[in-house]
């Protein structure tokens, strides 16, 4: 079965998660740092695509908390079709509050702040996963 990729996108590290084999679950995959190198991004996520056999990306779309787009789902918009054109389905997944639950999550778990920065945006793209698998209308 074709696997579907979770993405929270920032502009220095990229969070990431993935599907087990069945599409059931999301586990976390190492964050990519690109430091504002957005041809880096691309063919980090080619590269993945390629080697998990991905059919689908699913991308936080972040929106103001009064669900006004700004400036960076502009740049998420930029990235969507170029993300397409590695031949995979995009979905854009409201992500307000996932970095608030990560940090939630972590601090209930008592997780250092040294170690939350490294896994912030891996546990805010598994969210951003889990929430688009969740979905009624998704369902399998």
């Amino acid at each position: 079965m074709k696997r579907i990729l979770g993405i929270d996108y920032g502009e220095v590290r990229v969070g990431l998660a993935i599907t087990d084999g069945l599409g059931i679950t999301a586990q976390g995959m190492d964050t990519l740092v690109i430091n504002g190198d957005n041809n880096l991004f691309i063919s980090s996520i080619s590269n993945i695509i390629k080697e998990y056999d991905v059919a689908e990306v699913v991308i936080g779309y972040p929106k103001n908390m009064n669900g006004t787009l700004s400036k960076k789902t502009e740049e998420i918009d930029n990235l969507i079709p170029k993300i397409a054109n590695l031949g995979v389905i995009v979905h854009k997944v409201d992500e307000r509050l996932t970095t608030v639950s990560s940090y939630r999550t972590m601090r209930e778990l008592g997780i250092s702040q040294k170690k939350k920065n490294k896994i912030a945006d891996k546990l805010s793209a598994i969210y951003i996963l889990e929430g688009f698998l969740n979905r009624t209308d998704y369902l399998k």
